[in-house]
């Protein structure tokens, strides 16, 4: 007999995002979607271990959630048409009809409610990961290795601004699609990127978060079939992910892109991502940024070694992603790629005016770029001091290693 409790989990972590959808169409309150759901789920775990587990257990949680919804509004007199119109769907529980209404477009708006620009980043990304990502907080806990309770009390406050604002379910007009969708991209991006290059704790990946968030991005790409960048962050991401099981070794430690075995790159997963770039190409709208950097991790995919990489094609989409998205990150790798185009010479003088800058200020990023082309001219007294700088920087203890060892090797 299935474990009812994992049965549970299973469900909820698939037909979350649905059947809190389907709530939130119906009772127009995502707040009140969400608590109704969890309380289903309670009652799951209650009745399943002796009841059995339904044929259609998804199906099951979203009918005793909308009696729930009917209940309240009964606690609340608000007996009318949208009740008995509510009551009489919930005849026969396990039919067809309460396995499902048209979801695409409901999940959609809980995407973007989820991301929605009332919120702080750090709420919208606890929140997607809750109602889209079917997380618990304890799980969204673990993944940003913060108490629970911080957890629970960043979801809450979401919840309640979104309240507040009187945030509609519905997906925004098409005068804001655009610059909301940036939004939800952005978002999903932020929670890949923790996952490949972890910036504190004690491991150099978070593999189960960073797939997450490419699961929340197929998603995003099936639901916005038109929309360019969608796609293309799909590409890039599957691209990134191909080398995950070549940047680690089996202690964990750390192996940079130079040193990796290419052969463990995921090439199943490199074919997922060219085709998602060339939907994203063929939509014909030209590329954006994200279209742009999975680009970039096409060229390192398609090349045999590091030395064959075409680096000269990659200094050029960085200068047209530094031209469409400005950001001292971008320029930073534009100055790596120049290094193993021309030399470290050139790049040093990039490096030199970032610094000038300012913009990078207390970042790791900085000072480790610096002493690996000080490493490379020779000049290495000034390379150790910009490693040992770069190492006091991080919070990640396996990338504070790799630094120091680096620091090492200097003399």
């Amino acid at each position: 007999m299935a474990d009812p409790r994992r049965t549970v989990d299973a469900v909820w972590r698939i037909e979350g995002a649905r059947i809190v959808a389907t709530l939130a169409k119906m009772t127009n309150d995502v707040v009140l979607a969400e608590d109704l759901a969890q309380e289903a789920v309670v009652d799951a775990l209650r009745q399943w271990p002796e009841a059995g587990i339904p044929r259609n257990p998804g199906a099951w949680l979203t009918a005793v959630a909308k009696r729930k919804a009917i209940d309240t509004w009964r606690r609340r007199e608000r007996l009318d048409e949208r009740y008995r119109a509510m009551a009489h769907d919930l005849v026969g529980i396990g039919t067809a009809a309460d396995a499902g209404e048209p979801i695409d477009d409901d999940v959609l708006r809980l995407v973007f409610i989820a991301c929605h620009p009332v919120l702080a980043r750090e709420a919208q990304v606890a929140l997607t990961l809750r109602l889209i990502g079917g997380l618990t907080t304890e799980e969204i806990a673990r993944l940003f290795l913060v108490p629970v309770a911080t957890i629970q009390q960043r979801i809450l406050r979401a919840k309640k601004t979104l309240a507040a604002a009187g945030v509609p379910f519905e997906v925004p007009d098409p005068s804001e699609w655009r610059s909301r969708l940036g939004a939800v991209l952005g978002v999903v991006y932020l929670i890949f990127t923790e996952g490949y290059a972890t910036t504190s704790g004690d491991h150099w990946l978070r593999t189960d978060l960073a797939n997450e968030a490419l699961r929340l991005a197929r998603v995003l790409a099936g639901l916005t079939p038109r929309e360019p960048e969608a796609h293309a962050l799909v590409a890039l991401m599957e691209l990134q992910a191909s080398r995950f099981g070549a940047r680690v070794s089996a202690d964990g430690t750390p192996i940079l892109l130079a040193d990796q075995d290419r052969r463990r790159w995921d090439h199943g997963q490199i074919a997922r991502g060219q085709a998602a770039l060339a939907r994203a190409d063929a939509l014909g709208r030209g590329r954006g940024s994200y279209a742009l950097q999975a680009a970039i991790a096409q060229c390192h995919a398609r090349a045999p070694s590091v030395a064959d990489t075409d680096w000269d094609r990659i200094v050029l989409l960085y200068e047209a992603l530094g031209r469409i998205a400005p950001n001292p990150v971008v320029e930073l790798n534009r100055a790596v790629a120049v290094a193993m185009a021309t030399g470290p010479a050139s790049a040093l003088r990039i490096v030199d005016d970032l610094a000038d800058d300012g913009a990078l200020r207390g970042s790791a990023l900085l000072p480790s770029v610096r002493g690996e082309l000080l490493a490379r001219l020779g000049r290495a007294q000034e390379a150790r001091a910009e490693f040992l700088t770069a190492a006091a920087l991080t919070a990640n203890t396996q990338e504070r290693d790799v630094l120091l060892a680096k620091a090492d090797a200097q003399g």
